[in-house]
């Protein structure tokens, strides 16, 4: 075998031995949302406009033991949804997944991301999450992928970093060197794994940042494994990070945690310094946020094939005409206070609720306003929290 059908092989072995991610399956569908799985939140997000349609198609790519493809179908009621692994183990429980869950618009294929050019036709919706860092040639894996993504669609990408990930990187090469010539079996690796942090000082930087950031999870074998004795991983920092994303030919859209790459979150009390900040070009800016908050464990980011319009609501006119309608990821609307489509809490004021319980995608903001105390600023405000969806006139 080559090189790349080796390492594969071995990704295989790991999760034909501990399926992942190993969350229960259910009688029902999934409790709450993730809302860049929801295709008119993450079209919203990406174009801050409702898509023109929603009969589209959607595949996970590495969709592991289908916890986010169970989402994708119960969150898109009109996609058709097809997920492909290279586990036989996991695509067994995926399928078990979404038959007992009721999650029927979907199909499962035994494929690697290099062999995607074997499923027929295009894709809306790209979702590949926890999976190129874990190939051998995850630029050829991205390259892949976008050759499937259909014009205007969008591709969400979750990807390791390198500086919040530093002590669990030791970690793995701890647990490599005392298996020895037995790495490779990976439950001998989670017992030498356990035995080492059942053995270490409480005080030791390795067990502390464990306890702080993943000892809940990796109770669970299938996490531990997957965390410390996983026999492929290639870890990011914001530079190699945008050579992967150039490679693909695809346009950059944004960070889909927005909130993390906020300066004035770590420098607002220098406003100086964030006027500095400003000569920066963006990705010198995302260098500088990595660099002052190395907690950065991953990057989570949308992609998209041209021609992808986005709306500009600037002009009073186009928004006046525009057809609002409620975010689909919220809950406990209605209240003043609930939660946002990132489960964020929302207050809202009396004229703000007034408004958005009348988004009923039936009438314009300018009839609306007809009946609400509430300004084209607030419209505007509610949009920039995702809490509408606009279709142009």
């Amino acid at each position: 075998m080559s090189d790349s059908q080796t390492v594969s092989a071995a990704v295989a072995k790991l999760y034909n031995t501990y399926p992942f991610p190993p969350e229960a399956l259910l009688d029902e569908p999934p409790p709450g949302y993730n809302w860049r799985w929801n295709w008119l939140a993450a079209h919203n997000f990406c174009t801050a406009q409702k898509p023109q349609r929603q009969d589209i198609r959607i595949l996970d790519a590495g969709c592991g033991t289908g916890v986010g493809t169970e989402y994708l179908v119960h969150l898109n009621p009109q996609a058709s949804v097809v997920g492909i692994d290279l586990s036989t183990g996991a695509l067994a429980v995926a399928k078990e997944r979404c038959q007992r869950s009721g999650a029927n618009r979907v199909e499962f294929h035994h494929l690697s991301l290099f062999d995607v050019e074997q499923l027929t036709g295009e894709f809306d919706l790209i979702n590949c999450v926890g999976v190129l860092h874990h190939t051998p040639d995850p630029i050829r894996g991205i390259q892949a992928l976008a050759k499937k993504l259909a014009p205007g669609g969008l591709m969400h990408i979750f990807v390791y970093g390198e500086l919040g990930r530093w002590e669990i990187q030791l970690m793995q090469k701890a647990i490599a060197l005392l298996q020895g010539d037995k790495k490779g079996d990976y439950r001998d690796g989670v017992q030498v794994g356990r035995q080492i942090f059942a053995s270490l000082p409480e005080n030791n930087r390795i067990v502390k940042y464990d306890k702080q950031r993943w000892s809940l999870e990796n109770n669970k074998d299938e996490y531990f494994a997957d965390m410390y004795v996983h026999p492929q991983e290639i870890d990011y920092n914001i530079e190699t990070l945008f050579e992967l994303i150039d490679a693909s030919g695809l346009e950059f859209i944004g960070f889909s945690n927005p909130s993390f790459w906020d300066l004035e979150r770590l420098l607002g009390k220098a406003p100086e310094l964030v006027e500095r900040a400003k000569e920066l070009s963006d990705r010198q800016l995302y260098r500088l946020i990595e660099l002052l908050d190395p907690e950065v464990t991953h990057y989570e980011f949308f992609l998209g094939r041209p021609p992808l319009i986005k709306a500009d609501w600037s002009d009073d006119n186009a928004l006046l005409a525009a057809i609002p309608e409620l975010n689909p990821c919220l809950e406990g609307f209605p209240s003043q206070c609930f939660f946002n489509y990132d489960y964020q809490i929302v207050n809202l004021s009396v004229a703000e609720l007034e408004f958005m319980q009348r988004c009923n995608a039936n009438a314009t903001v300018a009839e609306i306003l007809t009946n609400v105390e509430l300004g084209l600023d607030g419209v505007r405000s509610l949009l920039q929290q995702q809490l509408i969806l606009l279709t142009p006139a």
